[in-house]
């Protein structure tokens, strides 16, 4: 029996082919290499963006919370040096005033609890309260 089929339109091994070889074959597409890595390095960069933006955000953050401790620090010295005529306790708010002669006085009296005379320092320089380890949360400064 002779094979109706011109042996020259026939693939010796047509799985091994590159491309499809009759109609009912399966597509077959050659990968482009280059699209593909760019497209692993794409993803790459946005998700290595995205970590190194929550990082800057972290870094931000520490920052701060490092600015706010120094604050604290300042202040707590500026009050430690004024002139206090009462043991300051813990958890309490106090005020800090500037004195006309340039030195500060820490008061149980808020700016506007002095009355009818008005405030006997130059200005008001803090709202404060007395934390647990000493320093002085600033509630409001001027």
């Amino acid at each position: 029996m002779d094979n109706p089929i011109d042996p020259k339109k026939v693939a010796e091994n047509p799985g091994l082919m590159t491309y499809a070889h009759h109609a009912g074959s399966a597509l077959i597409k050659p990968i482009d290499k280059g699209r593909t890595k760019g497209l692993a390095v794409e993803a790459m960069r946005q998700q290595t963006d995205i970590q190194l933006a929550q990082i800057r955000r972290q870094i931000e953050l520490l920052a701060e919370q490092a600015m706010a401790i120094q604050r604290r620090v300042e202040i707590s010295e500026r009050i430690y040096g004024a002139e206090m005529n009462f043991k300051p306790v813990i958890g309490h708010t106090y005020h800090l005033y500037d004195k006309a002669d340039g030195k500060a006085v820490l008061s149980m009296i808020g700016p506007r609890e002095w009355g009818k005379r008005g405030i006997p320092y130059a200005a008001h320089a803090a709202t404060v309260r007395l934390m647990a380890d000493h320093t002085w949360e600033v509630l409001d400064d001027l």
